[in-house]
């Protein structure tokens, strides 16, 4: 089978301020495809134009790239250019970290100097093993920077629920880049296709469900059902998510944390506490969509620890 070649760039320092800090990533194909971005859309141009020497020599090379004068972050991006030709047990490592939700590591050897040096690639650390994006590689870091990130598990949103607004909440956290899956009662007669952007989908009733949460995981629950929300927090109450929402007024989550404690007087005060409800921050949403903003934007705040302001009330740097 005909393969694509591809190279790998990699934001691996930075002077001063930009859009997006090191560690962001986007590979770009010899057919012209790309996958992801280093900036807001300003270096990408010139991140394609530079590979163009990668692909005719194979060597890995770093550019600059100085925003100062063409930019508003005022700062200099150095971005790694590596040919990215994993081999059969790379790809295999790579797919079964992440489908087991494993974290990794990414190291990458560099100067921060504009130019070609065959010394300088990535290593991706997994579980047992560590691998560098191309196997003919052999690393030294002698006299040679090093960046180092660790990777967790993509994010992952669980959404309890198949009407409009699940919908639309589903698709909004799609365009994150979050992975998203739906759970739905059979009742429903829904199907995967009816929400775009679903990574996955669950139809079953919740006694059946087996939660695996972690810590990159939230959970919003709205279902519209008070019967099912309940039987639902049922099956949840042992769980521990990165964030936990619920849906309707707050008349009507006192009543369903009334009849769990009822039911289940051992549910700790953790758990009950740690229910956002109703879900989302105040930003006078009205529609699916804007709910959908405003419920994205309390788990964003939550998961990150920060308390929401307008950003022209920040003092300091917008990215912290």
């Amino acid at each position: 089978m005909e393969t694509t070649r591809a190279v790998l760039a990699t934001v691996v320092a930075l002077d001063g301020s930009s859009y997006r800090r090191p560690g962001v990533r986007m590979l770009i194909f010899e057919n012209g495809q790309r996958i992801g971005a280093v900036s807001g859309g300003c270096v990408e141009k010139e991140v394609v134009r530079q590979t163009e020497s990668v692909f005719a020599t194979g060597i890995p090379k770093v550019m600059t790239y100085d925003g100062r004068f063409r930019l508003g972050c005022e700062g200099i991006l150095y971005i790694l250019l590596e040919p990215f030709a994993p081999d059969n047990t790379f790809l295999t490592l790579f797919w079964d970290t992440i489908k087991s939700r494993n974290p990794f590591k990414i190291t990458a050897t560099y100067q921060k100097i504009h130019g070609e040096n065959g010394a300088y690639g990535s290593i991706f650390h997994f579980k047992n093993s560590a691998l560098p994006v191309r196997p003919t590689w052999s690393p030294t870091n002698s006299g040679l920077a090093v960046f180092g990130q660790y990777l967790q598990p993509c994010f992952k949103l669980l959404v309890i629920g198949a009407e409009h607004d699940a919908v639309q909440l589903c698709s909004y956290a799609a365009m994150t880049g979050w992975e998203v899956t739906i759970v739905a009662d059979p009742k429903e007669e829904k199907e995967h296709a009816d929400f775009p952007g679903a990574d996955g989908f669950i139809n079953a009733a919740p006694e059946t469900i087996q939660f695996g949460l972690d810590n990159q995981t939230a959970v919003v629950l709205m279902t519209h059902s008070y019967v099912k929300d309940l039987n639902y927090l049922l099956a949840l109450k042992n769980q521990k998510a990165a964030y936990f929402g619920l849906l309707g007024p707050a008349r009507r989550r006192e009543k369903l944390f009334d009849a769990l404690l009822e039911e289940h007087p051992e549910v700790t005060e953790e758990f009950i506490s740690g229910i956002h409800g109703p879900a989302g921050i105040d930003v006078g949403a009205e529609t699916p969509q804007e709910i959908a903003i405003s419920i994205l934007a309390e788990i964003l705040s939550v998961i990150h620890n920060k308390e929401t302001i307008s950003l022209k009330d920040k003092l300091g740097a917008i990215h912290g």
